[in-house]
């Protein structure tokens, strides 16, 4: 006997959300396949395991971060994690919730915009590269999934751990290859979360985030 897919019942199931977000997500994923016929906004191999590599993916990150409402998703794609955290933050209850989606690729940007209208997800999207961001707006988080190094992202994400924020980067089995190479420009503490998704990977948690000297 085959074992039971991963699928919207059992993303339910795992994570405790409302049915009316549940269908919220469920658009989400009913857009990205209609789309992603037309174009190509993430990997088509990896659609059909929606839910668990993406959905399930995304979502674990809130969790790790209890309390924050404003979060800055960086190369923000398709929606992971950024889509995820807006709708998961929204079926909480979190008030003043508010997820900034950076996307510098337009096709992808004008995907968010249509997904953020439609879902109603507390959350705004920037057609800008990382670099041109206003960094003086006071963030909670900040985190991008498979956008780039950890080192480079350090880059991007040093102006808000600056000011407070925490940073959540989902990295694959050689983040720790990522993080020796990171250490040698920068210095911060660091927690190797564990992820629900892969026995090999990770998420960090990076605060106290300064340049090596």
């Amino acid at each position: 006997m085959s074992e039971r897919p991963f699928d919207a019942a059992a993303f339910q199931a795992r994570t405790g959300v409302s049915r009316e977000t549940l269908e919220t997500f469920e658009l989400w994923r009913a857009r990205l396949e209609e789309r992603n016929a037309l174009t190509n906004l993430v990997g088509r191999s990896t659609l059909g395991d929606f839910w668990f590599r993406h959905a399930l993916d995304s979502w674990q990150l809130v969790d790790h971060a209890p309390g924050a409402k404003r979060w800055l998703d960086l190369g923000a794609g398709a929606g992971f994690p950024g889509i995820a955290i807006a709708l998961t933050l929204a079926d909480r209850g979190v008030e003043g919730a508010l997820v900034t989606l950076v996307e510098s690729i337009g096709k992808k940007a004008d995907f968010l915009s249509e997904v953020v209208s439609e879902t109603k997800a507390p959350a705004i999207v920037k057609g800008v590269r990382a670099e041109h961001l206003d960094t003086g707006v006071r963030q909670d988080v900040v985190t991008a999934r498979a956008m780039t190094e950890l080192d480079r992202l350090l880059d991007y994400a040093n102006p808000y751990v600056d000011n407070g924020a925490i940073a959540l980067f989902p990295k694959g089995a050689r983040h720790p290859d990522e993080l020796t190479r990171a250490r040698k420009s920068w210095t911060f503490e660091v927690e190797t979360l564990p992820s629900l998704t892969h026995d090999e990977a990770a998420i960090l948690k990076i605060e106290r985030l300064a340049r090596a000297r």
